[in-house]
């Protein structure tokens, strides 16, 4: 009886290491993909900063286009 308790003791610490690894895994591979996207998120808006003027006048010069043409809908 005693040898049974203590093999459920060991299977129960077992698994409860095997829980906290498994969850220390998960959290560090959640920090790098939140590293990753912040980096995305500064890399885009840099971008958009650089080009600013390019964009805004692509930006109206495609809805002037629109514009003058749903006109002739």
């Amino acid at each position: 009886m005693k040898a049974e308790v203590g093999k459920m003791k060991q299977m129960i610490s077992s698994g409860m290491r095997r829980a906290k690894d498994f969850f220390m895994r998960r959290r560090y591979v959640s920090g790098v993909t939140v590293i990753e996207m912040v980096l995305i998120l500064v890399i885009i808006i840099a971008l958009l900063l650089i080009f600013k003027n390019q964009l805004i006048s692509l930006i109206n010069t495609i809805f002037d286009k629109i514009t003058s043409e749903s006109a002739g809908i």
